[in-house]
């Protein structure tokens, strides 16, 4: 009897570890400051590929890492920020916010930012939503992320 625990049980680890082995996971490299860009391929594509998915009983782990001139879209703040006379980003910035906090919350995407290009552009922490991540650098974020096996993929 012990045996066929024992049995039972390790084919059971066996078929979780193959079942979680089989989830897609994916880093992106946001770095466009084009908003049409941005809302296409992050913000819709990206829900899409996550609910594309979650229909096939998978789990879409993704993990942006934000820098370049992809600063902008994560400033809730954008009166005490240097993006405070962009029009088109103050227009948008409520579909934006929206869309973003949908991502993190129903599918669980992580967004971290550079540290470093943050302090050479003057953001403040304080004026960035809540759910974005500090990260040194966006090259450290990167290759930590592909050395756990996610896919990279550019974001220009």
């Amino acid at each position: 009897m012990k045996l066929l625990k024992t049995l039972i049980i390790s084919i059971l680890l066996l078929f979780g570890i193959t079942l979680a082995q089989d989830n897609p996971k994916a880093v992106i490299n946001l770095t466009t400051g084009d908003i049409s860009k941005f809302k296409m391929y992050l913000l819709s594509g990206l829900a899409n590929s996550a609910e594309y998915y979650k229909n096939n009983l998978k789990d879409l782990k993704v993990v942006v890492i934000i820098h370049g001139d992809a600063y902008k879209f994560f400033v809730k703040d954008l009166e005490n920020s240097p993006y405070k006379d962009d029009k088109t980003l103050l227009e948008n910035q409520k579909e934006l916010q929206t869309k973003l906090e949908y991502l993190h919350k129903n599918y669980g995407l992580r967004f971290q930012m550079c540290e470093q290009g943050m302090k050479s552009r003057k953001i403040n922490p304080k004026t960035l939503y809540p759910f974005v991540e500090l990260i040194p650098n966006a090259f450290i974020g990167l290759v930590d992320w592909q050395n756990e096996g996610y896919a990279y993929i550019p974001l220009y």
